[in-house]
């Protein structure tokens, strides 16, 4: 792959914490490159969004132009889209940061490269993918008209979920392996009290089954270790998400899930030269205001690092 000129800072993704990084950076004036696949990050699925400081109430698709107008408004910042990040390897003191197209030179690097929906990893999930298994309750929730359905997780994007498919479903399953559900209060309030809703906690999904389409899972009761049967039409996954940490897996340390471990004072990493916001990193609240803050932050720390390097040689 060909190298270009040096940059002073690579950012990785787009969602808020790459936004944010962007804007930050490119108040600098540093020789900047974003490279992502899309814009918007996980949130860009969601029919709603309510707590965006400074909207009342906008949709994923809203944010997603937003940000993305937002960042295009900055002088000096290149930016690469679709394009995806494969490799960040430290080469004769700088990064080497390659992606499916080019090869790319730099001396820091900003990673908000975000997440993915994490899978049950169940039989069946594969199978039936597309047949009745999703994993995007505002893009699929009106296929499911009059169908019982059953949403895996009762956290924020679970109740999400379970909101989207008021208007659409007949009966809704939320299933949790967890004894209470962990959602925002206010969501919680959306859903208490809706005869549409059966809320199955300390549960855990078996096996999704059926013939073309999904026809029932089988789940186990946590508590008294009984498996069942429960008829649904689909199921909706929203047990979280994974870190889109892989091709850094090599340079800085992870944990366990493969979460960036980064100091949260200034987002730095095991690695100097390389910081990280947002999703993909360790910090326990998953949340837009916080990858962009996340995000500005690694951006001013960055411009730190760089004028402390300046100034030592």
């Amino acid at each position: 792959m060909r190298q270009q000129n040096t940059y002073d800072t690579i950012i990785i993704g787009a969602g808020p914490a790459g936004v944010a990084a962007g804007v930050y950076v490119a108040r600098k004036k540093l020789k900047t490159l974003l490279i992502t696949q899309s814009f918007g990050g996980q949130s860009v699925v969601s029919a709603s969004i309510e707590n965006w400081i400074g909207e009342i109430k906008l949709s994923g698709f809203e944010l997603r132009e937003k940000l993305e107008k937002h960042l295009r408004a900055q002088e000096g910042i290149e930016i690469k889209s679709p394009e995806k990040v494969v490799s960040v390897k430290k080469q004769n003191g700088s990064f080497v940061v390659a992606s499916d197209k080019k090869s790319y030179k730099t001396k820091t690097v900003i990673v908000a490269s975000g997440g993915r929906r994490r899978r049950l990893g169940v039989p069946g999930e594969d199978k039936f993918e597309g047949k009745g298994v999703v994993y995007c309750s505002t893009c699929d929730a009106p296929f499911f008209r009059n169908k019982d359905v059953v949403v895996v997780g009762a956290g924020n994007s679970g109740l999400g979920a379970v909101i989207d498919l008021l208007p659409y479903a007949n009966k809704i399953y939320l299933t949790d392996v967890l004894p209470e559900v962990k959602a925002d209060q206010i969501l919680q309030e959306k859903i208490n009290k809706l005869d549409k809703v059966n809320i199955l906690l300390e549960t855990q999904v078996q096996e999704i089954y059926g013939d073309q389409f999904v026809s029932g899972v089988k789940y186990k009761d946590l508590k008294s270790g009984e498996v069942k049967d429960l008829v649904v039409q689909g199921v909706f996954v929203e047990i979280g998400s994974m870190p889109n940490s892989e091709f850094v897996k090599d340079l800085v340390k992870t944990d366990r899930r493969g979460q960036i471990v980064i100091d949260s004072r200034t987002q730095t990493t095991s690695e100097p030269g390389v910081f990280a916001a947002g999703d993909v990193t360790d910090l326990p609240y998953k949340q837009n205001n916080i990858s962009a803050g996340d995000g500005a932050k690694a951006a001013l720390s960055m411009y730190d690092f760089l004028i402390k390097q300046k100034s030592n040689k």
